[in-house]
Order: structure tokens, then C-alpha cells, then sequence
């Protein structure tokens, strides 16, 4: 029998990986991880244009990285832009699919919204965006997969699909995230012959949304959190980088906690 090196299962060289949502917060630290560690990268963002960073990450570590302006909650355009990644991309090939986009519910408890239709606006923003734009790269992405015969799809979720968050109010962000977990489960039993779908879900992260966020509100979140801090978003990367890689080619319709402890209260 040959012998096994360990760091081969986590070997990410030449493999094609997508990343939704990376132009800040976890997208970026995974998507500048995996160029790192040798992946070839597609950068996807929305708004905020990260092509002259892709370029960088690109001759910084001798791998492909390019960006592409998506907005996933349109199926035709995430349908051209995953066609032209596989056009760009050596091999013609997408090794992994990481759906991280996302926004947050920031209007409190629903009954306190006063206005009928700004509360169904907010709701139907955070379903369109953290729900429905990871179905429709589900579909194309899952086409793409059986093709090939294999893949990896890693959603975002959050501890929130497990917890329901205090002291803030935030129904329609938790009801997202716990349908992403079975969306994933669900997928992974259909495509359990050619891909791989899994998901992580971060606790609280220390990034420049919540550094900019009350004091107090993060001191509620630490005494809450057995480690007594927010996580670095590096600190998420291994969980990424284990399930994009083989090590995990026995792992699918699994959820990795990344929170501190947070959910084993």
C-alpha cells in the first residue's frame, strides 16, 4: 500500500475555487487564503470592485485570481458568470463553490417596525439576498458539478441557524440562515453521487462591521461566548480550506460550528 502524506488531503494547488461576498469580512480572508495556499480564485463581489486586489493576489502568489461583478439574487447572471469562470479558469473546471454573500437584518423585532412595508421590504431583502441567491448558485453551480462528477459546495450559514440571537432581535437573518443548513443537508443527499455540500457557521466575528458596532452590545455577545471573545477571521480559514480540500471527501451534509462555544450552552 503507498504511503499517505497528510498534507497531500489538504493540498489546494491548481484546484478552481469561487467565492461569493468576497470583497470584505470572511469572503476576503477565505478568498485571500486559499490564493495563498496555492488555489486559483475567482473573486466575486457586488458593489464594491476588487479587481486590482485579485490582480495582486494573482502575482503575489503565482496563481489565477480574478474578480467578477455578480449580483447573486439574478439566476441568468450567476448562470454567465459561473459559464465565464469555467471560460477563464485553467482546465475549465470549478473545484469549489463557496456561497458566503450575505446581509444582515438590522430593523429589530418585527413587530416593532412600524411601517408594513418597509418591514416586508427588509424581510424580503435578507430572503432574496441570504436565501434565495444560494439556490440559484445551487442550481448552476450543482449543473456544473454532475458534469464534471464531482465538486465541493460550501455555504455560509451561522450559529444563527442553530441559536436564536440576544439581546438583538434579528427573525428574518436567523430564518435564513436555518434554511441554508437544510437546503444544504437536502443537497447533499441529492448530489451525494458527483459533489460534495456542506456548510460553516461562524459565531460572532471581529470585523469592521462589528468594530464599529455599540460596546456595550459586544460586551453583552463576549459574556455569552465561553471563550470570551469574538474570533479573528483567519480564524475561520482551516474550516474552509478542510472542506475545499480532499480531507474532506467523506464529509458532506455536515455544518462546522466555528463560535467559540457559543451553541454548546
Amino acid at each position: 500500500m503507498p504511503e499517505v502524506n497528510p498534507s497531500d488531503f489538504f493540498n489546494l494547488k491548481n484546484k478552481n475555487i469561487v467565492v461569493t461576498g468576497a470583497s470584505s469580512g470572511i469572503g476576503l480572508e477565505v478568498a485571500t487564503a486559499m490564493t495563498s495556499v496555492g488555489a486559483n480564485v475567482a473573486m466575486w463581489y457586488n458593489s464594491h470592485d476588487i479587481s486590482e486586489l485579485a490582480e495582486e493576489l494573482s502575482n503575489k502568489y503565482n496563481v489565477q485570481c480574478k474578480a467578477y461583478k455578480c449580483q447573486i439574487t439574478k439566476p441568468q447572471e450567476v448562470k454567465n458568470v459561473l459559464n465565464q469562470v469555467l471560460q477563464d479558469f485553467e482546465g475549465n473546471k470549478i473545484d469549489c463553490m463557496i456561497a458566503n454573500a450575505g446581509i444582515a437584518w438590522n430593523k429589530g423585532p418585527l413587530v416593532d417596525i412600524e411601517n408594513d412595508d418597509e418591514c416586508f421590504h427588509e424581510w424580503d431583502k435578507i430572503m432574496d439576498i441570504d436565501l434565495n441567491g444560494c439556490f440559484y448558485i445551487s442550481r448552476y453551480i450543482g449543473q456544473i458539478f454532475k458534469k464534471q462528477g464531482y465538486g465541493s459546495l460550501i455555504f455560509t450559514a451561522s450559529m444563527s441557524a442553530h441559536i436564536v440571537n440576544v439581546p438583538q432581535m434579528q427573525a428574518g437573518y436567523n430564518s435564513a440562515k436555518a434554511a441554508i443548513l437544510h437546503l444544504s443537508k437536502s443537497l447533499a443527499v441529492e448530489w451525494a453521487g458527483f459533489a460534495r455540500v456542506n456548510t460553516i457557521s461562524p459565531g460572532y466575528i471581529n470585523t469592521k462591521l462589528t468594530a464599529e458596532m455599540d460596546p456595550e452590545l459586544k460586551e453583552k455577545w463576549t459574556a455569552l461566548v465561553p471563550m470570551k471573545r469574538l474570533a479573528q477571521p483567519e480564524e475561520l480559514i482551516g474550516a474552509y480550506i478542510y472542506l475545499a480540500s480532499n480531507a474532506s471527501s467523506y464529509t458532506t451534509g455536515t455544518d462546522i460550528l466555528v463560535d467559540g462555544g457559543y451553541c454548546a450552552c
